[in-house]
């Protein structure tokens, strides 16, 4: 049976954190109060909480401590073995309510926010990839919050299924408004494809300028043999008036 899936049917064992902080500053306490209730602690008194004793509560629990020595601060850490069935029940119905409460905020977040956020751009017909992405990025932030409450939810929290289909709704909802976005830009692609598309002989050539010495070398060579091939026209066409002038003294002679 895995930590997150335990029942109050078969009893956990719990462990009892008691810690004491300065007053002084006030961003340790609280960052040491967000710290314990991110990781699924309820508190019983004030500096005094409850966890059950799991081997990954253990872990998550080591930064938090470090933190409270860090800030000049004190801990007691101590498991509870022996508790009346009454108490037990109290603890797990506190734990209860508090991860129903977080799955209850994600259902808000899904119907309240992400769903009217959807119809809203549906209504304003706003079907762009970057509305698309922008949607697709709200979503995957429920996701993880959902994933985090889930692995915190100890003892099965009633509105557990109800919130994944929540997110499931969710999820169809971005489906079909990106299937929207798609099939939007494709018949603006096919309707681009006709007149008014430029064909690859009008487009203009851009020119790149050399990136190593191999292609400045070669322009350097072309320029060079330049002269060269002018001098040896130059030479054909000298040859060619001296044999024509040639021809024509030999010929006043005879």
């Amino acid at each position: 049976m895995q930590e997150s899936d335990a029942v109050a049917s078969q009893p956990t064992p719990f462990l009892v954190l008691i810690y004491r902080m300065p007053t002084k500053p006030t961003s340790g306490r609280v960052a040491v109060w967000r710290q314990l209730r991110k990781i699924g602690a309820i508190y019983v008194q004030q500096s005094v909480c409850v966890f059950p004793d799991f081997a990954a509560v253990r872990a998550d629990l080591q930064p938090i401590l470090a933190r409270i020595l860090e800030s000049s601060g004190e801990y007691h850490l101590l498991p509870v073995r022996a508790v009346s069935l009454a108490e037990y029940q109290k603890l797990v119905d506190q734990f209860l309510e508090q991860t129903a409460k977080q799955y209850a905020e994600i259902i808000e977040n899904c119907e309240v926010n992400f769903q009217k956020e959807v119809e809203f751009e549906i209504f304003r017909k706003n079907f762009t990839y970057e509305e698309a992405e922008e949607i697709r990025a709200e979503l995957e932030k429920i996701n993880i919050w959902f994933e985090r409450v889930k692995s915190r939810d100890w003892f099965g929290a009633p509105n557990r299924e109800e919130t994944a289909a929540w997110i499931a709704r969710s999820e169809q909802l971005l489906d079909d408004f990106e299937s929207r976005v798609f099939a939007i830009h494709q018949a603006s692609g096919d309707a681009q494809t006709g007149e008014n598309q430029p064909t690859r002989s009008a487009r203009p050539r851009t020119l790149r300028r050399p990136q190593d010495g191999k292609h400045a070398s070669r322009s350097d060579g072309a320029r060079a043999r330049r002269p060269g091939r002018t001098r040896a026209s130059t030479s054909k066409e000298t040859v060619g008036a001296s044999d024509r002038r040639l021809r024509s003294l030999i010929g006043d002679s005879l």
